[in-house]
C-alpha cells in the first residue's frame, strides 16, 4: 500500500521542512522509497504527475521525487541558486488538489543545487521552462507554500473539468502551456 497524498487544507502541507542530515540514514531511505512509490502510484492512477514533495505525504523533510520520463529519482535538500528575470504564466496543478488548476507566474529558468540519492552534490543549471516551473512548484512545497497561495487573481483557480471542456480558451490566457498533459 502506498501513502495517500494529503489534500488541500491539511495543516501538514504548511510546514517548513527540515534539512535531510544523512542520506544513508535507514529512516530517510525508507521515507525516500515511500515518496517515490507515492509518485509512481499517483501517475499510474491519474495518468499525470511529474513530481511530488515529501510533505505531500506527511514527511516534513526537504526532498522531492521526480519522474520526467526516465524513471523516478529524488533530489535531496534542493535549493534555487539563480532565477531568470524572465517569467511566464501557466495553469499549474497539484496532487494535493487534483481537480483544480491555478494560474500562477513562474521564472522561465532557474538553477538549483541538491544531493542525489547517493549523497553526491549536484547542480542543474538554467533548466528550461517545463522543468523550471516543476522545480519551483515542488520546492515551494518544502516551505509550506501551495500554488493556490500564488494564484494571480480571483479568476485564477478553476476546475480541471472546465479546462478540459475548453482548453483553447484557458490556454489563451497564459504565456506557457506544458505540452502533453497538464501536470
Amino acid at each position: 500500500m502506498t501513502d495517500r497524498v494529503l489534500l488541500l487544507g491539511d495543516p501538514r502541507l504548511r510546514v517548513v521542512c527540515e534539512t535531510v542530515q544523512d542520506v544513508a540514514d535507514p529512516d530517510f531511505r525508507r521515507e525516500n522509497e515511500r515518496l517515490k512509490a507515492a509518485l509512481d502510484a499517483f501517475r499510474a492512477k491519474r495518468g499525470f504527475g511529474r513530481g511530488i514533495a515529501a510533505p505531500q505525504i506527511g514527511i516534513p523533510r526537504r526532498f522531492i521525487a521526480l519522474n520526467l520520463g526516465a524513471g523516478t529519482h529524488s533530489l535531496i535538500n534542493p535549493a534555487i541558486t539563480w532565477r531568470s528575470p524572465e517569467t511566464f504564466t501557466l495553469w499549474d496543478d497539484c496532487m494535493c488538489f487534483p481537480e483544480l488548476l491555478v494560474k500562477v507566474r513562474r521564472h522561465r529558468s532557474i538553477s538549483i543545487t541538491f544531493l542525489d540519492e547517493g549523497g553526491q552534490p549536484r547542480t542543474r543549471e538554467q533548466v528550461g521552462p517545463a522543468e523550471s516551473e516543476l522545480l519551483q512548484h515542488e520546492l515551494d512545497h518544502l516551505d509550506g507554500v501551495l500554488a493556490t497561495d500564488l494564484a494571480l487573481d480571483a479568476r485564477s483557480i478553476i476546475y480541471r473539468a472546465a479546462f478540459d471542456d475548453a482548453p483553447a480558451h484557458f490556454q489563451s490566457q497564459v504565456d506557457y502551456v506544458i505540452q502533453g498533459t497538464i501536470s
